[in-house]
């Protein structure tokens, strides 16, 4: 049974972000570490999107937008969203990326397997998979286990979940310098629904119909929407080029409760999903670049730290999803009101968890106040 300094358990978005992080430090080349997961990422299963004024990871960006759309069924709002651009990076690129700087590594190993479980043994953690067992000091778990959440009923869980059809259009019908960031002018049927849409040209776009709810649809559902929307914005012959689908969760549940010293979750599975909107990129490459430098500490508790439990923003995405889990009929209309802006730029900088208090305030006092604030004394008061 082999042992490694670290472990990662999957190589979604966060461990693959974290072991990026590693690959620039001197810290960690004589460190060993092991990736396990049993899917090669050979794949473009996904796409992310994040809004930046940086130029993080441009040499992978597919497409970067300067303006976005908010629509309803009663308005149609542009913005430029200077000094933001919206970005979007696929899946493969990222994996391709990453998985380059690896094989550069001597120290770095991925291994092609299924972990099974993982127990803490005090000093060092073993980990189980169908093949065989090792030994670490840390273990990285990225794995969401639903259960951990449905279990209890103190922090709700609502799901993001979607179908993405990228298309070719015969008409020309598509602004490709504007991103929907969400069309609310589909019909809601009492849950939080919308069209999410991304235009490379004016021929091709992703077009997502995407929910904030409790419970998944049928397939066929999701892509009857997408047809629907096809025909509605004007477009009589088009050609599917890709799909993708996924499933995002929405909490405020404290995964960082479930940590040791020698388990760290990370990812969805740590909590590192901005519960509001299911927006992972940008959050996860925060607490990323928090992690390794934590690490490069000694004696560190890691099961009680400041960067990992509950500050302002924790409490502001606590109060939405506990609104949105009792009155979910009601998403477009709080969107809507969040977007009651000329300044849409504040709002991605809240979201972003960058806000002063002062900033914080000019946000919130555009939402809708009845449901927030029975959401707050029902905390208060439970």
């Amino acid at each position: 049974m082999k042992h490694y300094n670290y472990i990662f358990s999957g190589t979604g978005l966060a461990a693959l972000l974290t072991v990026y992080e590693m690959s620039l430090s001197p810290y960690f080349r004589d460190k060993t570490i092991l990736l396990i997961d049993k899917d090669t990422k050979k794949t473009n299963d996904r796409t992310w999107c994040f809004w930046d004024e940086t130029h993080l990871f441009d040499t992978i960006v597919s497409k970067k937008w300067e303006k976005i759309a908010f629509i309803t069924a009663s308005e149609n709002k542009k913005w430029s969203i200077n000094p933001y651009t919206y970005k979007m990076i696929k899946g493969i690129d990222l994996y391709q990326y990453v998985f380059n700087l690896i094989q550069q590594n001597p120290n770095i190993t991925f291994l092609k397997d299924e972990v099974l479980y993982f127990e803490d043994l005090g000093k060092q953690c073993k980990v189980t998979t169908k093949s065989n067992a090792f030994y670490s000091d840390i273990l990285f778990n990225s794995i969401f286990n639903a259960e951990v959440v449905t279990s209890q009923k103190k922090y709700p869980l609502l799901q993001q979940h979607f179908i993405g059809w990228f298309i070719k259009s015969k008409e020309p019908v598509f602004d490709s310098e504007t991103a929907t960031f969400m069309d609310f002018s589909v019909a809601q049927n009492k849950n939080t629904r919308f069209m999410y849409l991304l235009p490379f040209s004016k021929h091709e776009a992703l077009l997502e119909y995407t929910l904030f709810s409790k419970e998944l649809l049928q397939k066929e559902e999701y892509e009857q929407e997408i047809k629907n929307y096809i025909q509605k914005i004007g477009i009589t012959e088009y050609e599917i080029l890709e799909k993708e689908q996924g499933n995002i969760p929405m909490t405020s549940f404290p995964f960082w409760k479930q940590n040791t010293n020698t388990i760290i979750h990370i990812g969805s599975a740590g909590g590192w999903t901005k519960a509001s909107t299911g927006y992972t990129f940008k959050k996860a490459y925060k607490k990323t670049k928090n992690l390794v430098q934590l690490l490069q500490k000694k004696e560190i508790d890691f099961s009680n730290q400041k960067e990992l439990t509950k500050d302002k923003f924790w409490y502001y995405d606590l109060l939405f999803i506990d609104v949105l889990y009792q009155n979910n009929e009601i998403g477009a209309q709080l969107f809507s009101d969040l977007f009651q802006t000329d300044n849409p730029t504040l709002i991605f900088k809240f979201l972003d968890e960058e806000t002063t208090l002062l900033e914080d305030l000019q946000v919130i006092w555009n939402c809708p106040k009845t449901p927030f604030l029975k959401a707050l004394l029902s905390r208060l008061i439970p």
